[in-house]
């Protein structure tokens, strides 16, 4: 049964869809040919007009996805025509701030008042009166993730409480050109109701221009960010992700104009504790950040970016940054001695930004550990939620959920399932779905049940020994053979060429350092 038409009465892929029998039927239709009599057969579609009519009133006038763009808005994107008015302005701002301005001409009163209208700027919304985020202690957020960051894996994370989730980290240039591959990133599911871009630049145009265009085709966004952490050698040799932790100047105008051509997005950024182990530098940028930057939030990956994934992430760091910002906050609010300052005064969370704590959360015991101790705002959960994507439904249920392998399986199953529904189920979509279930697998097969531990909690840079499950199915799901990956992806995408082969694109499987962006 073609999952698709099963959910929606009508398939997309047509007559190319990899279970075509499903809706397919064959009719008898009167004969074209004038001399022959009687009826030949002939193959049709079929749709199911009351599944149809259910799914189009349940998605609405938009449908399942947001944050789409059409072909044209691409096209005139790539053809440089759209026009950046706030970028322009902010840039030409920094460019006149960085030299000296050239002497006018002295000029009359009427040409003066005609300069001045034609001057005018919209003046930029503050932080505070930005759209609203959801962080607190009771929303656990999803990192963004490349390639494990896919729709269907966050559309899996949501369903099982994950409360704020990201885009994988997409490249400024491209946005700005219209790339489809790029603005792909961009698509989100209804159902992940707050959602946010991670983007990344090297320049202040590329940031600006790239914020100003996502705010103006994907104004439903709840936050765009900066990944101003990647740790990647391609990103970090071009100036981007990590580089810019020692160009904390030049990250402070970016995000202060991203802010400024967002409109209500708010602006938040992720950065990592430094480049190398023995020059930590957050506390520094986060003081510089808060007053000269406009970010509603701030992550910290308790890692430099000379550790990557290797080691334990420092949370001790995490909390000696929270308590900075926590001074921080009280020294504006003893700055604020006017009675037009007492509705600020109300409402503390306007004056300093939240503050999101990032690493080697694996369990809710690890998350509220952070919350109560380490006092941050919220945690990013990554590997761990890769490895264990229940870990949300242990943080709101606040104890240790014992999967069952049917019950993973299952998870494995609505993967399969949003993937076609997210790609196709023709034989593009269906190999494009086997790749990321099997990259999702290739983190899936670490975890172990919480039955067979013998002690708790467990940390995610644990690497145990090779175990036989409580039963074949759990040992299947065990294994780090990529081989018996893809034997778990035919039980529901059907059988594969001889010829196809998977190579983890993050070879979790060997526990090396993880590529990703959380």
């Amino acid at each position: 049964m073609c999952p698709v038409w099963a959910e929606r009465g009508v398939c997309g892929g047509g007559w190319k869809c990899k279970w075509i029998k499903s809706h397919m039927r064959e009719v008898d239709v009167p004969s074209e040919d004038q001399l022959a009599e009687g009826y030949r057969k002939e193959l049709q579609l079929v749709v199911d007009e009351e599944k149809q009519k259910e799914y189009l009133a349940n998605a609405g006038t938009t449908g399942d996805m947001k944050n789409e763009i059409s072909a044209e808005v691409k096209k005139f994107l790539m053809h440089r025509k759209f026009p950046y008015e706030k970028s322009d302005v902010f840039l030409k701002y920094l460019d006149d701030a960085s030299g000296e301005k050239p002497q006018k001409e002295p000029i009359n009163g009427e040409e003066e008042k005609k300069d001045n209208n034609a001057a005018y700027k919209e003046t930029p919304l503050k932080p505070s009166e930005k759209r609203r985020l959801h962080i607190s202690a009771n929303t656990p957020l999803l990192a963004p993730l490349t390639t494990t960051g896919n729709l269907p894996f966050r559309r899996l994370c949501t369903t099982l409480g994950a409360s704020v989730t990201y885009s994988e980290m997409a490249m400024s240039i491209p946005l700005i050109k219209g790339e489809k591959s790029e603005w792909a990133l961009v698509r989100a599911h209804k159902s992940e109701e707050h959602f946010g871009v991670q983007i990344s630049a090297k320049k202040p145009w590329e940031a600006l221009k790239a914020a100003e265009v996502l705010a103006h085709y994907c104004p439903s966004l709840n936050l765009i960010d900066m990944n101003s952490g990647c740790p990647i050698d391609l990103v970090y040799r071009s100036g981007g992700g990590a580089a810019l932790l020692d160009q904390q100047a030049k990250l402070s105008k970016m995000l202060r104009g991203m802010s400024y051509v967002s409109g209500e997005i708010p602006i938040t950024v992720k950065i990592r504790t430094g480049c190398t182990d023995k020059y930590p530098l957050a506390k520094k940028l986060i003081r510089r950040l808060i007053d000269e930057s406009d970010v509603a939030a701030i992550t910290l990956h308790g890692r430099s970016r000379q550790q990557r994934y290797s080691r334990e992430a420092d949370w001790g760091y995490i909390a000696e940054c929270s308590s900075l910002i926590k001074k921080l906050k009280e020294e504006k609010e003893n700055a604020m001695d006017t009675s037009a300052d007492d509705k600020e005064k109300s409402e503390p969370r306007r004056l300093v930004p939240y503050f999101i704590g990032n690493g080697d959360c694996f369990s809710h015991e690890d998350y509220y550990k952070a919350v109560e101790e380490c006092h941050v705002d919220s945690v990013l959960l990554a590997r761990g939620a890769l490895i264990k994507p229940w870990v949300f439904e242990e943080i709101h249920a606040k104890q240790y959920l014992d999967k069952s392998a049917n019950e993973r399986l299952a998870m494995v199953e609505q993967f399969a399932k949003y993937g076609l529904d997210c790609w196709g189920s023709d034989e593009m979509g269906v190999n494009n779905t086997r790749r990321f279930l099997c990259e999702y697998l290739s983190f899936t097969h670490r975890y172990v049940p919480v039955g067979l531990l013998e002690v708790l909690p467990p940390r995610i840079q644990d690497r145990p020994p090779r175990f036989r499950g409580r039963n074949e199915l759990e040992t299947l799901l065990a294994s780090d053979n990529y081989r018996d990956w893809v034997k778990i992806s035919e039980m529901f995408l059907g059988k594969v060429s001889e010829d196809f082969k998977f190579v983890p694109k993050h070879k979790s499987n060997s526990y090396d350092a993880v590529d990703a962006e959380g």
